[in-house]
């Protein structure tokens, strides 16, 4: 079943071109990463997906609802994880949760859902302490329970793993890999870093707005007689 269809997206800011007719779908339970250097437009993308900004040209359909047509209807399929840290430090993870409950409408089951991804990101110990006294690593976690908390079709994760340490890194995107497959959940992973998309089960190349390939980590390599995946990436950029 098909939970993002992307269509022909454009967007210009004055005569800068960030996306060009850029077409890709995903499926439940499919784990794809948007791979790029910075500056390829993979934020641009993500403020459309997210209607943080309007499109120019194209078209975004999430589980069959068109964005710019029923905006609420698809934005409520949508879970996120933005690059820069939206957690309030101040609050406890559990404050944090419930208040992004309030926010999706959620009455009396919010608190067996904040119970359930707690325990699924082996966070319930740290459920009440506040939010700054947690690790880098921890953090991510709070805002990706956040991010699941009304049941979302489909996750966005905009360059998750930013400032985090190597175990943290790999820890988060394991434990992502596990969620999708295990709810059959649509990921969109974002990433310059090539190493976070061997395992996935497609990798679509952008380069300065384009859309220059999508493909499985192997048939990329193959595709470009590349050695390894990031030589395979380089060779497109």
């Amino acid at each position: 079943m098909s939970i993002l269809q992307v269509t022909q997206l454009s967007k210009n800011y004055g005569n800068i071109k960030a996306l060009k007719q850029v077409s890709f779908t995903i499926n439940a339970g499919e784990f794809v990463v948007l791979l790029g250097l910075n500056g390829a437009g993979k934020s641009t993308l993500f403020q459309l997906l997210t209607g943080l900004f309007v499109a120019d040209a194209g078209q975004i359909e999430i589980v069959g609802h068109r964005l710019d047509k029923q905006p609420t209807a698809a934005l409520a399929r949508i879970g996120v994880v933005f690059q820069q840290p939206t957690l309030d430090l101040s609050m406890t993870v559990v404050a944090n949760l419930r208040f992004h409950a309030r926010l999706h409408g959620m009455g009396r089951e919010s608190q067996s859902r904040i119970e359930q991804e707690l325990s699924a990101l082996q966070l319930s110990a740290e459920a009440h302490r506040r939010t700054q006294e947690l690790s880098g690593g921890n953090r991510r976690r709070v805002e990706l329970a956040r991010a699941l908390l009304h049941q979302p079709a489909l996750l966005l994760m905009d360059e998750p793993t930013v400032g985090l340490d190597p175990a943290s890194r790999q820890q988060l995107l394991r434990g992502v890999h596990e969620l999708c497959a295990q709810r059959g959940l649509a990921v969109l992973w974002a990433t310059h870093l090539v190493d976070e998309a061997t395992m996935a089960q497609r990798v679509l190349v952008l380069h300065k707005g384009q859309l220059l390939a999508q493909a499985t980590p192997d048939d990329l390599r193959q595709q470009t007689g590349a050695a390894d995946l990031e030589a395979a990436f380089l060779s497109f950029t």
